[in-house]
């Protein structure tokens, strides 16, 4: 799963697949849904943040080695619904204060509803939370190589990984087309965390095979060989929570 900090974790298209009205009125009424995730995204991370330093504050976490932080989240279920109708509910609140639609008010209320209700079982059920946090990868940088892959158009993406080989989150896949060559591709820069980083190629972006046999190091360069490796695994979303972290007590304190 994602970190927090990785940005928005849900796109249009899964908020469209919540309410299947969203793009038509978003295009009548002319609101930036992107800008709405962004905007929800900075809230939750304010009410998130705010929250651990409370927690981190408590007594009996103040000789813990390691304080929760908003860079330690992870988008688990509960915090992704919570904010995915929280973007429901700010586009719905522009257009009900556009139109006055009453419509668009219940429609406001409803999703303003759901977001309540899934911060409070985020809530009750804690945060997900990595140790070791790994953010994501930035998309790699490609160039022309010396080698002879089969010409064909190539899609790479990449994942920083830690020191005990959890691997973040990937990055948005980057495209090369050879020539009579190979390619290369480098990352960076990396974050605080990494310890290496693996590379995935494939002949569609949504097809990517892992074709390092260990970790690369962090500032080297991999130059693909005369393959792709086809049976090595898809990147993943991103690290598992390594524990969760109890918030009722905060709750009840607020």
């Amino acid at each position: 799963m994602a970190l927090f900090t990785d940005g928005p974790p849900s796109s249009i298209e899964s908020l469209a697949g919540l309410d299947s009205q969203l793009l038509s009125v978003a295009s009548t009424e002319g609101i930036d849904v992107r800008r709405k995730l962004e905007l929800a995204h900075e809230e939750i991370g304010l009410d998130l943040d705010a929250l651990l330093k409370r927690l981190r504050s408590a007594d009996r976490l103040m000789w813990a080695a390691v304080k929760p932080s908003l860079e330690n989240v992870i988008v688990t279920t509960a915090l992704k619904l919570w904010f995915a109708f929280r973007t429901l509910e700010l586009v719905y609140s522009d257009a009900y204060n556009s139109q006055l639609n009453d419509r668009y008010m219940g429609k406001r209320d409803q999703f303003h509803q759901m977001a309540v209700s899934h911060r409070e079982r985020l809530m009750e059920a804690g945060a997900g939370m990595a140790s070791i946090p790994v953010p994501r990868a930035m998309t790699p940088a490609l160039a022309a190589a010396p080698g002879s892959l089969p010409d064909n158009i190539y899609y790479v993406t990449a994942a920083w990984v830690n020191r005990v080989t959890e691997e973040g989150a990937s990055a948005i896949p980057a495209a090369i087309t050879t020539a009579s060559s190979s390619f290369s591709a480098q990352i960076g820069p990396a974050p605080a965390n990494a310890t290496g980083w693996n590379v995935y190629v494939g002949m569609d972006p949504d097809s990517t095979a892992l074709q390092n046999s260990s970790p690369l190091e962090i500032g080297a360069a991999w130059v693909q060989p005369v393959w792709i490796t086809a049976t090595g695994r898809k990147p993943g979303c991103g690290q598992a929570p390594s524990y969760v972290q109890a918030l009722t007590r905060i709750l009840q304190r607020g």
